[in-house]
């Protein structure tokens, strides 16, 4: 599952400013981007792009909100480590597998040329770039970067899926409600954006 390819076809180089690069890509020009930048059995790039990404949004939450994290034996700065480790490590790369196995099962039915779970993993990676800017206890910036990261996802599941669009939404769906809505917490910002202009909200 996290095969490392040597020499991938079309896929990414590796290093800081190759992940910088990825970065604006994704968020400039995502078609090409996904076009060029997914090759099969080529994960690794993309699960540490992923894990860049939410290392750097727990730590702007980390900064500027406080008691983000629960404190263990009176431990607090022991305690913040601990579970952002577990965020990077453990908890982002576990839930990117198991969406993408689930989005694996639902492109089954839907598209008869579809890529690999390799390739699946990949989108899902690079489709977070903008939750980069989702820490902050801003919800109308978390809304803007969650639906930014499931547009992504939208384009990179029908450019390496080979999925016409109408066919690509549905088929995100869920896997964006999981991954944006509540990985990111973009479900829990936009019910505040909606609370904050005074819309009722029946659940």
């Amino acid at each position: 599952m996290t095969q490392w390819v040597e020499n991938p076809t079309g896929g990414r180089d590796r290093g800081p400013l190759a992940l910088a690069r990825a970065w604006a890509e994704v968020l400039v020009r995502p078609r090409r981007f996904f076009r060029a930048g997914v090759a099969p059995g080529d994960q690794a790039p993309g699960l540490i792009f992923a894990a860049v990404v939410v290392l750097i949004e727990e730590l702007t939450r980390l900064a500027l909100i406080t008691n983000v994290y629960p404190v263990v034996a009176g431990q607090p700065v022991a305690s913040r480590a601990l579970f952002l480790a577990l965020a990077v490590v453990l908890v982002m790369p576990a839930t990117l597998h198991l969406t993408a196995a689930l989005q694996t099962l639902i492109l089954m039915a839907t598209a008869p040329n579809r890529g690999g779970v390799s390739e699946t993993v990949q989108v899902l990676a690079y489709s977070t770039a903008p939750c980069v800017f989702a820490g902050p206890a801003i919800p109308g910036l978390r809304v803007a970067c969650t639906a930014v990261g499931a547009v992504l996802l939208v384009v990179g599941t029908a450019e390496v899926h080979d999925l016409p669009y109408w066919k690509a939404v549905p088929a995100v769906a869920v896997p964006a409600a999981i991954v944006f809505g509540y990985g990111f917490r973009g479900f829990g910002a936009a019910s505040t954006v909606l609370t904050d202009a005074g819309v009722s909200i029946p659940f």
